[in-house]
């Protein structure tokens, strides 16, 4: 523990588990006080009251739907209601699918754009505004490596990260004259349930150093994003190979449709 961010707070979407856990540990371990947001309400209680007794700060649950147009209004009302003036806000918040875009139902396509897209903008506008008015304050997005990988069966995550990571980039220049930031984090795997992937196969995939522990990540976005960085990308190897994922051919693309999504084997 330190008290970096004593009597600061934070706000974190997808709070509940996987990597929003992480931030809100991340931040708490700086005696940052969170505000911390999730579709759920049991879990998310629990991740707060976890919190609360592991670092002795304040930790409160906001049950919240932000695929719902009007949950940033009634995001500041509480907010307001509380008298919480935020320093940090991290936009966590997502969802994951490998399906052909043909073959994926309407309700889950407008998921991804509700979520990724106009939560994430109305979110980071809603908090620049205010940063900028204040001359101070973070914000970190998540946006993914898949941003820079147009491959089947990614179209939505991909394309949704993707303008994730373009709008936030835009969003750190003009917030820089006001001593406020906007940070992307684009990493590569993590070893969450987000993916699916089944547990001897993750510990796999991390003993081989293919994805990376959620807390180490968190870890490293937060100082990041306290240091008003525009960009972080976790570890060498994912920067690397932003530079392969743009050249891999037509036939190498059309391979993991053939074998993974016609045939079912990635659902």
């Amino acid at each position: 523990m330190n008290y970096e961010l004593e009597g600061k707070w934070a706000v974190v979407t997808g709070a509940d588990g996987g990597i929003g856990i992480e931030f809100c540990r991340a931040l708490a371990r700086r005696c940052c006080s969170l505000l911390m947001v999730s579709v759920t309400v049991d879990p998310l209680r629990q991740a707060a009251a976890s919190i609360e007794k592991e670092y002795g700060v304040k930790a409160i649950p906001f049950t919240l739907d932000l695929t719902d147009s009007s949950s940033v209004s009634m995001l500041g009302a509480f907010l307001s209601t509380r008298g919480i003036e935020p320093d940090f806000v991290i936009n966590n918040a997502g969802i994951f699918s490998f399906r052909e875009l043909a073959e994926t139902p309407e309700a889950k396509i407008n998921c991804f754009i509700d979520l990724h897209v106009r939560a994430t903008t109305m979110l980071s506008l809603f908090f620049a505004r205010r940063f900028k008015a204040r001359g101070s304050g973070r914000i970190l997005n998540m946006s993914s490596m898949s941003c820079w990988m147009p491959m089947p069966g990614l179209a939505m995550y991909a394309s949704t990260k993707a303008y994730i990571r373009v709008f936030t980039r835009s969003l750190h220049y003009e917030l820089k004259d006001y001593g406020a930031s906007a940070t992307v984090a684009a990493p590569g795997g993590i070893a969450t349930s987000l993916f699916g992937l089944p547990d001897n196969l993750m510990r796999l995939a991390v003993a081989v150093g293919a994805v990376e522990k959620p807390d180490r990540f968190a870890e490293k976005a937060v100082k990041a994003m306290l240091k008003g960085k525009k960009q972080y990308i976790n570890g060498f190897i994912n920067r690397l190979a932003i530079f392969f994922i743009g050249i891999t051919p037509t036939w190498l693309r059309m391979q993991v449709k053939r074998r993974l999504l016609d045939k079912g084997i990635v659902k």
